[in-house]
């Protein structure tokens, strides 16, 4: 991989800041300087494509979408297209050794779970676990729709993992869907043994509104003081909803606006409220505090309107103290995991990234 650096803007008053807060707090002013004035976050690219380079088969499916008016469709059949759209380019999910559904106890009812057992694994003991949290906005996206990764990701870590059918927005708005990730989080973290996993290596992971679910949960999980967490994976996380054409990257202001509508669509079926816009489970950029998060890899896409969120996030975990590594993907566009017979290289790239992290990351 390449290496480029990410530029940050806020030395001064964030510095000025954080030593109040720490103040305030009664910390160690000295390790809060440290964390303040460390060196830039260095973002890595991946291998293959140039930057500046779309993808080929990403140009055909843009060009393809350049004309098209966005009309809102009803949610239910925005699902179904969904689930046809990864039938069709997603893929095969990988064989792993085993596959149970399990429900289990909610803030507001049963939450139905699925657990992956890898392949290759028997006679290792307990393994690491890996609560996912599926993408589509908050309103679309299954259990079922994600196997593709689940799976890939399952065996590339040699961990189990367990993929989470939280509520999903209109029906269930804000914040249904970080309340159930938390509590199936939770879950896992005292019941693991009953299904092989270890329940002090635990790590969470989603994309795009699963990523937001994943870095919510790791702010509870830190605010309430357990479970305690060593690993997440954030890939193209959506993190914030300041989605305004004005704030896109020069180099990504020609993409079709169908994209930024149907982003702001899901965004208004999911936040019911201006001020659910600004909550730190919501958009967990906004938190007030980033430190004593666990240590995280953030996979962002160059060609996504999510991409320099998703980096700025990185590099606030990075000022606040946490282990941080950051990768872009060039010429990829958002959603490329799910759109594996389409990007097979890439995505085999990501996924093989991901299961190295956690696995160094589990046997710490």
């Amino acid at each position: 991989m390449t290496k480029r650096f990410l530029k940050l803007r806020f030395a001064g008053p964030r510095l000025v800041s954080a030593l109040l807060l720490a103040a305030a707090v009664g910390c160690d002013a000295s390790s809060v300087v440290k964390r303040a004035t460390r060196p830039p976050l260095v973002v890595q690219t991946s291998d293959g494509l140039a930057g500046g380079t779309l993808h080929p088969t990403a140009v055909a499916m843009l060009e393809q979408e350049r004309g098209r008016i966005w009309n809102p469709p009803p949610v239910a059949l925005a699902r179904v297209g969904m689930a046809l759209t990864i039938q069709q380019v997603g893929g095969a999910a990988e064989a792993v050794a085993r596959i149970d559904d399990r429900t289990i106890p909610g803030p507001a009812g049963d939450i139905p779970i699925r657990i992956y057992t890898p392949a290759g694994v028997s006679g290792q003991g307990a393994l690491g676990v890996v609560v996912f949290f599926h993408g589509g906005g908050w309103a679309l996206g299954s259990v079922a729709m994600y196997e593709i990764l689940t799976t890939a990701l399952a065996n590339a870590a040699g961990a189990i993992v367990v993929s989470v059918e939280y509520r999903l927005a209109p029906e269930h708005p804000f914040p249904a869907a970080p309340d159930d990730a938390y509590a199936a989080t939770a879950w896992v973290a005292q019941n693991a043994g009953s299904f092989g996993g270890d329940p002090t290596r635990v790590a969470v992971a989603g994309d795009s509104a699963g990523g937001n679910l994943a870095a919510a949960v790791t702010l509870m999980a830190r605010d309430r003081g357990r479970p305690a967490l060593v690993y997440q994976v954030l890939i193209y996380p959506a993190v914030t909803f300041d989605l305004s054409v004005e704030e896109l990257p020069v180099d990504l202001a020609d993409l079709p606006p169908y994209y930024q509508q149907m982003g702001e669509w899901l965004r208004d079926l999911y936040l019911t409220s201006e001020d659910d816009r600004t909550h730190p489970l919501a958009a967990p950029l906004l938190a007030e505090s980033h430190a004593g998060l666990p240590p995280a890899l953030v996979i962002t896409a160059e060609y996504d309107v999510l991409r320099d969120q998703g980096e700025r996030y990185a590099a606030r975990l990075h000022d606040a103290g946490v282990d941080v590594a950051a990768t872009r993907y060039n010429g990829m566009v958002h959603g490329f995991l799910s759109l594996m017979a389409l990007f097979p290289d890439d995505a085999r790239q990501s996924i093989d990234e991901m299961g190295r992290a956690l696995r160094e990351a589990f046997s710490r």
